[in-house]
């Protein structure tokens, strides 16, 4: 294990207990020092104080686990540890690299014979210690070696399932990490704005909101994020502590990531987007607060019940995973990495951070439609969109008269009603690029394929 961080040193925990004899090293020694004096004393583990000396405890084929901040750091680890490695030796990179970086590295070390894998760990301090989802990819050659060990550590399903699978060559295993992280950033929005809507628009307390997130916690909105939130809420030093938390979100790029890739497939991830850009809003503060004192209109009674949220929150989720299936498929067909997706789903019901029972209804559709286009197709996922349909608009159109932004629930909609629409407005725009740039369009009463051009000025 190279990198005793949060997840490293927690993960080198899990392995021990799992029954690996692991080596630890940190670039920093008292980090190694310190990791080695507390709970790791009493596991089978080797603290190295170089790679050199990590390198030399291990034995043909090795396997060596890179826990280190993503970009330029995994690069810089691998120059100093490929001289040292042997043909048929195993790296992988467990950090949240993007999965470009994952394909160049690949290559860079097939040519001296080592194994490059690139694996997606989620779950936080918490699953890194007691089970994570993981979700690895790269050289398929790594990956009867390293099955067993990482299966080993992996959180597990309730069918008894662990939540690790082989996800595909090359990049395929952190481009699959990477989604779920955007997911993840819609996930948390979606609840963000729900709060929201309560707090600002029915003028709910903090402890009331949270009684709400706990009944829907017994729901089909059960998940650890809704389960988190309502522990939240109930927190107070006085006050209640989400009040005295500054409104301005972090990312660290994994999110902007997804739309990015999106954008390059040809996809549309536009609640990720939404999420992204909510949070680019949000880190802004000062901005908002001149310009809140420049627009200083109040905000109205919303005229919605807390069980139309409920749905709204629900319709959007299903859009967003819709979203990131399409995109993942995309991708698979583009890079033919043939990405199973409904063990993908699989592997996402435990461990993770966007863990839920509504995984388990993504899984179901996969399997029994495993070509399936769309997750908004299947018949559970389809019923459910039409069943909230009028809350739904009740909700955004409440909190636009209110004037409380609800950006993911608009946007899903948008994109809802844009992909039932069997016209859209791009008519038009083909019209006007032709009219300008002579760019073309295709005409409905002729075959796809076939280009025109009008002389608009004539």
């Amino acid at each position: 294990m190279v990198g005793l961080g949060v997840m490293g040193a927690n993960l080198a925990l899990n392995l021990a207990d799992s029954g690996n004899r692991v080596t630890v090293y940190n670039r920093t020694t008292s980090v190694t020092e310190e990791f080695m004096a507390g709970e790791a004393g009493d596991k089978d583990m080797v603290a190295a104080r170089s790679l050199e000396e990590m390198v030399s405890t291990l034995d043909s084929p090795r396997v060596i686990l890179l826990m280190v901040s993503a970009g330029p750091p995994v690069d810089y680890v691998i120059e100093d540890l490929a001289p040292l490695l042997d043909e048929g030796d195993i790296v992988i990179d467990g950090g949240n690299s993007l999965y470009t970086d994952t394909v160049r590295r690949q290559k860079a070390l097939a040519e001296q014979g080592i194994r490059f894998v690139g694996t997606g760990v989620s779950g936080g301090e918490e699953g890194a210690r007691h089970g994570p989802s993981i979700m690895p990819g790269g050289d398929p050659e790594a990956w009867p070696t390293i099955e067993g060990m990482l299966k080993g550590i992996a959180a597990r399903a309730a069918d008894g399932a662990p939540c690790c699978e082989w996800i595909g060559e090359g990049g395929a295993g952190h481009y699959v990490k990477m989604v779920h992280n955007g997911i993840e950033y819609g996930d948390m929005q979606v609840i963000a704005e729900a709060y929201d809507l309560m707090r600002r628009g029915l003028d709910m307390k903090p402890s009331d909101i949270a009684d709400v997130f706990a009944g829907w916690n017994e729901g089909r909105l059960r998940s650890y994020l809704i389960e988190i939130t309502a522990q939240i809420l109930q927190v107070s030093d006085g006050e209640p502590l989400v009040d005295s938390i500054l409104d301005a979100a972090g990312q660290k790029g994994t999110g902007k990531w997804t739309v990015i890739a999106s954008m390059e497939s040809g996809q549309p991830t536009t609640l990720v987007a939404e999420a992204v850009y909510a949070r680019i809003v949000s880190s802004d503060p000062d901005r908002r607060a001149r310009a809140a004192d420049v627009f200083n209109e109040p905000i109205r009674a919303l005229d919605t019940t807390v069980d139309d949220i409920e749905s709204a929150l629900y319709a959007s989720k299903i859009i967003s995973y819709a979203q990131g299936f399409r995109l993942m498929q995309s991708a698979s067909e583009e890079n033919s990495w043939d990405l199973d997706l409904g063990t993908i789903a699989a592997i996402w019901r435990e461990g993770c951070i966007i863990r839920a029972d509504f995984l388990d209804d993504i899984t179901s559709a996969y399997r029994d439609q495993p070509d399936m286009g769309d997750l908004t197709a299947a018949g559970f996922f389809a019923d459910a969109l039409a069943e909230a349909i009028p809350a739904w608009r009740r909700v955004v159109s409440a909190a636009v008269r209110a004037g409380v932004p609800s950006p993911a629930y608009s946007s899903a909609l948008a994109y809802f009603d844009g992909m039932r629409s069997r016209r859209l407005p791009a008519s038009l725009i083909q019209a006007q690029r032709d009219f300008f740039g002579a760019h073309t369009f295709e005409r409905v009463d002729k075959p796809r394929g076939e280009f025109f051009h009008h002389d608009w000025g004539a």
